[in-house]
């Protein structure tokens, strides 16, 4: 029996289902109460948990994400199952910690991380095609990269302690998140009262997803950074089938909920600055190539025990928390007195989504056997 479901956990026909299910389950928690456009989006669900445990003050985004937390421990639970849970890490975890910061202010400066561009652009918001253009060059970079040499080191043995301390993390945030410890004091976790971050799933429904969705993901491998590397390294159609069934998925679950609502602007949480919607998701993908996947991927191998992946997570928790205390972050378009007036990045995020482009670039070329 476990056999089989490992074979077809490895098969096109796992791939895709996952994809799908990803794309159902995402606008199913929109409609039970997550932001629009945003059912499920790991750099904003990891900034609005930066937020809840006080690490920026940005009051609208507060909020611990039962579905990271899900991610987490359903990969766990698959890896331990499947006899998967391998406590190991790398070498570099400083240069994994800032790779993971950069792809969060880059995440942030578009607003949304590769799995929402996906959400945004079934349902109509146009913006999200040059992020996706972005994301696709700066992975198509981090290619490069590792064509010429690229490499962190490879992963190696460690204690199994090590590797369950992110599961164990999760499991005390979902015990604040249940408990509220402090929240009426005026101490941590904090949650919004408007604002994308008081926009919420009820918890159980939520946990349930993010249950689901970590199972499916850490079985199937799949990666959004990685379906793109492998077409192009390999020509290797077999995790962007996933990508494909997941749009096709939410613009059918869309259209039956009539949430397509073709346009630039103004789109929910979006903004229409198109060169810093295409930058920083330049930056993110870089990010995501040199770290060896995207930020979804990243928890679910948290979840199996790799402390590489750990690392790279906390870094995009910081990275948001310093997106808002800086003010990087991108702000959306609004509607004010019946006119668009639309947002953008600040000048601080365009110099730092053009500072992580060169940090990458200088890992990416410093970071290749050869040059050792």
């Amino acid at each position: 029996m476990r056999d089989s479901l490992t074979r077809f956990s490895a098969s096109q026909a796992g791939i895709i289902l996952t994809g799908a299910v990803i794309g159902i389950v995402a606008v199913l928690l929109q409609k039970a109460g997550n932001p629009p456009n945003m059912g499920i989006c790991v750099a904003c669900f990891e900034r609005d948990i930066a937020g809840a445990l006080g690490l920026h003050r940005a009051a609208v985004v507060q909020y611990l994400r039962p579905e990271i937390i899900a991610f987490v421990l359903g990969s766990f639970f698959s890896a331990v199952l499947f006899s998967e849970f391998k406590a190991r890490m790398g070498s570099a975890p400083v240069v994994r910690f800032f790779l993971g910061m950069f792809a969060m202010i880059g995440a942030l400066a578009f607003l949304g991380c590769p799995w929402r561009a996906l959400l945004r652009l079934s349902a109509g918001d146009f913006n999200a095609v040059t992020g996706i253009a972005g994301l696709a060059l700066g992975i198509t970079g981090g290619v490069m990269f590792l064509k010429s040499g690229y490499n962190l080191g490879r992963s190696q043995k460690t204690y199994t302690f090590a590797g369950l301390l992110l599961p164990l993390v999760m499991v005390a945030l979902l015990v604040l998140l249940m408990t509220k410890v402090g929240a009426d004091s005026g101490t941590a976790p904090f949650f919004s009262e408007k604002g994308p971050g008081a926009m919420h799933a009820p918890v159980w429904i939520s946990a349930v997803a993010g249950l689901i969705i970590g199972i499916l993901a850490q079985r199937s491998r799949f990666c959004t950074m990685g379906a793109i590397r492998d077409v192009i390294l390999m020509r290797d159609y077999h995790l962007i089938s996933g990508l494909g069934a997941l749009v096709v998925a939410v613009f059918i679950m869309n259209l039956l909920f009539g949430n397509v609502h073709p346009g630039f602007s103004p789109q929910p949480v979006a903004h229409s600055a198109h060169l810093w919607n295409f930058l920083g998701m330049v930056l993110s993908g870089l990010a995501f190539a040199l770290a060896g996947g995207c930020p979804g991927r990243q928890l679910f191998l948290a979840g199996e025990g790799d402390g590489d992946a750990a690392v790279f997570v906390l870094g995009m928790i910081t990275g948001a928390a310093v997106s808002h205390n800086f003010a990087l972050s991108g702000s959306p378009d609004k509607v004010v007195e019946g006119i668009v007036k639309t947002g953008g990045v600040s000048t601080a995020g365009m110099i730092m989504v053009v500072t992580g482009i060169l940090f990458c670039l200088l890992v990416g070329w410093t970071m290749r056997e050869q040059s050792n």
